[in-house]
């Protein structure tokens, strides 16, 4: 265009230096001179004009010329640019940052897993605190259907026949600077029924279950940049032994059987998490006692967990603990390791069954010393161990709006000290009952199953429907008549009434409808 501007603006000088006599040939480049008419005299108006015609005529065919050339040079540009497929070079701008190293485990999605919330974003989430609140309700039938409403033997449902509130939580995380915290709180059948199963707060003053039993997660810590990432927190925190979470949504199950039902759902004490790697996690801690919120004797707990996962499809975790934690028996320890693997050996998103995912845990442990043993005991030093099992299978289905879920498992604990004291009478772990004891060898196995039926519209909520069938070696879960006095609860708690005592079965089923909603 600039070249065309430029050429016609030499024809106007022309025409002008022309009309006045002088047209020097500079004015119009390099156009080649044209030939005069020699029957005229050079020096007559004419001739002046016929040179001036051909001047013009010249100048025009090289102006055809230029036009041609130009068109021919874009058109092979386009054409150039077409065939290579190269867009024009970007203008030169800064060197994009460097990528910030990937959060640990954030290589796959982990929500199929049990013990995992399902939610992979958080509407509510800031740069500093991402909330979390929970709520569980839920409606159980136990089919002895006890007269005072009792379910025996559980950390997850204690009344039949009625609309209970298992959970309300309130809470979330806190970041800003390295610095850390977190908080949830338990308000509903949690705050009563968790802390009565911790007898340490029978040793000293200051009703410690009081003190804690509103919440359920309560720690502050700092993150270090080691590694793939350190973190040290202290206070109330989840132990996961088991597996399932203390949180119902997060599980595959309502109920998980004894193995994680009767191992502990919290520490208090202090953790420290490193990620070695994108897939591993050592975790060492030190901590009050088993599932306490103060010591039991003269020595504080210690463990740790181990978290290995190697691809997106296989999550395996080992927690082990020592700790001295009987009451009042201070030579008595224990040891336990609880080894659990989880697998997703199917994955079509698109298929109508869009997941299948099993796991399998197995716990093995023992006391020792004050009185009994591991193993090989007699009449006047039993034996006295913990070994369970429980192995769950799921399927997903029509990209995840539905799911089922098949399980269960067993236990063989002598001595019964894992075991769930039943609330007989109002007894609580500290105070015990005569109506079922918890002496040195004392037996006990129990197995159970259940079905599950999950409807899961969005990600944030849950609808549950739950069969259960649980067994044991000995009378243990709610009759008819119910494991409370007909005047209530009377005397201490737990202790003898006279001319009653607590209607106790061998087996119990039951069905669940619960309501679960994480945001």
């Amino acid at each position: 265009m600039l070249k065309r501007m430029m050429t016609r603006t030499r024809i106007g000088a022309l025409v002008v230096a022309s009309l006045i006599g002088a047209a020097p040939a500079a004015a119009w480049g390099s156009a080649p001179e044209p030939a005069a008419d020699a029957s005229r005299p050079a020096n007559s108006a004419d001739a002046k004009i016929e040179a001036l015609e051909r001047r013009i005529e010249a100048l025009e065919a090289e102006l055809r010329r230029s036009h041609a050339a130009e068109s021919s040079s874009s058109a092979s540009k386009d054409e150039a640019k077409v065939a290579n497929q190269v867009a024009p070079a970007p203008a030169p701008g800064p060197a994009p940052p460097a990528a910030a190293p990937a959060d640990p485990f954030a290589f796959a999605d982990f929500s199929w897993l049990t013990g995992n919330p399902r939610n992979t974003d958080s509407p509510l989430a800031t740069k500093y605190f991402t909330p979390d609140i929970r709520v569980d309700v839920n409606y159980t039938n136990q089919f002895h259907h006890p007269q005072d409403d009792t379910i025996s033997g559980s950390t997850e449902i204690f009344r039949s026949g009625e609309l209970q509130l298992t959970q309300l939580g309130l809470g979330g995380d806190f970041q800003y600077d390295h610095v850390r915290a977190r908080v949830m709180t338990q308000f509903g059948l949690y705050s009563e029924t968790t802390p009565r199963n911790d007898s340490s707060a029978a040793r000293g003053q200051w009703s410690l279950d009081s003190a804690y039993r509103y919440v359920s997660e309560a720690y502050g810590g700092y993150h270090f940049d080691a590694l793939h990432g350190v973190n040290v927190d202290a206070g109330l925190f989840m132990s996961y032994i088991g597996l399932f979470s203390y949180y119902q949504y997060d599980n595959w199950a309502y109920q998980p059987s004894y193995v994680s039902s009767n191992t502990p759902w919290y520490f208090n004490g202090l953790r420290v998490q490193i990620y070695t790697s994108d897939t591993l996690k050592i975790e060492p801690w030190i901590v009050n006692g088993w599932q306490s919120y103060g010591r039991f004797n003269s020595a504080p707990g210690v463990g740790g967990q181990i978290l290995w996962r190697p691809t997106g499809k296989v999550s395996v975790v080992s927690n082990n603990y020592w700790g001295k934690d009987a009451l009042g028996v201070p030579d008595r320890k224990r040891i336990h390791s609880d080894d659990s693997i989880q697998v997703k050996y199917f994955d079509n998103p698109d298929g109508w069954i869009s997941k299948a995912a099993a796991s399998l845990t197995v716990d093995v442990g023992c006391e020792f010393g004050g009185g009994v043993t591991c193993h090989g005991g007699n009449a006047a030093t039993p034996s006295q161990y913990f070994l369970g099992f429980m192995i769950y299978s799921r399927l997903w289905f029509d990209h995840d709006l539905f799911a089922v879920t098949l399980g269960g498992g067993a236990i063989n604990n002598p001595g019964r000290y894992l075991v769930l004291l039943p609330p007989i009478n109002g007894a609580t772990a500290t105070s015990g009952t005569p109506y079922f004891t918890e002496n040195p060898g004392d037996p006990y196995k129990a197995w159970d199953t259940s079905l599950t039926f999950d409807y899961m519209p969005k990600q944030f909520i849950t609808w549950r429907l739950e069969f259960n069938h649980r067994a044991a070696s000995v009378p243990y879960f709610s009759g008819s008549g119910g494991v409370t006095p007909p005047a209530g609860n009377t005397g201490p708690l737990g202790s003898l009434v006279t001319g009653w005592s607590p209607d106790l079965r061998k087996d119990e089923d039951r069905v669940t409808v619960a309501l679960l909603v994480k945001l």
